[in-house]
């Protein structure tokens, strides 16, 4: 009865029974609770961002708000060039300014508005407009990353492939590359492994992830950010024996997360996409880019698909590029976008979805006032 009792204790204790509640999800349960600007910002910070260190501050005010990038959360050896940093601010300026139509507003964006202040990298100017309440904003507290696995037995079509495409057509700065035969999703799968094995090889690399793992309930609670368990697109009764166990140490974390990207991730995508730009050092192309991003996946899941974001590629051919060693997977990247007037910037894989995706801890809007 003790070890029983214990065990519950435990399970008790690291929120077997809490998947998705607590103060560290509340974002996703009071994303409306506000009227005026601050609903924006509530929809903001439910965005799409890597490896959910939510790198993101605003300045508010009735008439504008202003978006700056946050560095001291930024993963540095993970993302050299911020590159990641800049999509997921992307991510957070799409939901802002789809909350900002729904609330009736008409907005004025300005990218890079203040030449002495590069963390500043939006300015909305807010005006009173027409109130569009549309299936995108709808879909923003339902949007989540799902890394379990996909019904191979059912393909994205091809229209709906094309369709997302479209979804960017308007800005002749971004790109869209399907790999969706089964060489092209195997080859793209294949670099995807060794692009992780590459990283967990890295002690810098590595570190960065250790250092934004979150291992405990209370750590979760308290941090409201980072890597979870719960998020990991585990089964429910691995998940629970998982969080029963004592903590996994880095080295577990990385063999874990090798082994779901090689047995699970790459096997079952429908698709891989690949989100490209002219110029992947523009900070303005990366902001639109991650706009792109937010926007499909909020639309692909409206539709009911599922969509992960794997950056092990490209993070890996911008850890090349930082230490100027040879350009391995930065050619790998070039291989598969195969049009030299287009750059690799992101990478995610698409497909219908076995399992409801997890939420992720969010930080509460008084966290990332300015």
């Amino acid at each position: 009865m003790v070890i029983s009792g214990g065990t519950v204790w435990r399970a008790w204790g690291q929120g077997v029974f809490s998947v998705g509640r607590g103060l560290a999800y509340e974002p996703w349960d009071n994303w409306r609770a506000d009227k005026g600007p601050l609903a924006l910002l509530r929809a903001a910070i439910l965005a799409a961002n890597p490896d959910n260190s939510q790198p993101w501050r605003f300045r508010v005010t009735d008439a504008r708000m202003d978006l700056f990038a946050d560095m001291k959360r930024n993963l540095a050896a993970i993302d050299p060039f911020q590159r990641n940093v800049h999509i997921g601010l992307g991510c957070a300026l799409e939901n802002l300014l789809l909350a900002a139509q729904a609330n009736g507003y008409r907005c004025q964006v300005t990218l890079l508005p203040d030449d002495s202040d590069h963390a500043h990298v939006a300015r909305v100017d807010l005006a009173t407009g027409e109130t569009v309440v549309s299936d995108l904003y709808q879909a923003i507290p339902h949007r989540h990353m799902n890394r379990s696995a996909y019904d191979t037995a059912r393909p994205v079509s091809a229209e709906m492939l094309t369709a997302i495409q479209s979804l960017g057509q308007d800005d002749p700065d971004l790109g869209l590359v399907w790999l969706t035969t089964e060489a092209q999703r195997r080859q793209a799968g294949e670099w995807i492994v060794q692009a992780t094995e590459a990283t967990i090889a890295d002690k810098e690399q590595a570190a960065d992830i250790a250092r934004w793992t979150r291992s405990s309930w209370s750590e979760i609670q308290q941090r409201k950010d980072g890597i979870t368990l719960d998020a990991a697109g585990l089964p429910a009764l691995i998940l629970a024996a998982a969080k029963m166990l004592p903590p996994l140490s880095p080295e577990q974390n990385n063999s874990s997360w090798l082994q779901m990207t090689r047995d699970t991730h790459v096997k079952t995508a429908a698709a891989f996409g690949i989100l490209a730009v002219r110029d992947k050092q523009d900070r303005a192309q990366q902001l639109r880019a991650g706009r792109f991003l937010q926007h499909i996946h909020l639309w692909v899941t409206a539709q009911g698909l599922a969509l992960h974001v794997m950056h092990q590629l490209p993070d890996r051919a911008g850890r090349e590029e930082s230490l100027g060693i040879e350009p391995r997977f930065g050619n790998a990247l070039k291989s598969l976008v195969g049009d030299p007037a287009w750059q690799a910037l992101s990478m995610f894989r698409l497909g219908i979805p076995t399992a409801e995706a997890r939420r992720s801890p969010r930080r509460p809007v008084q966290d990332v006032l300015i």
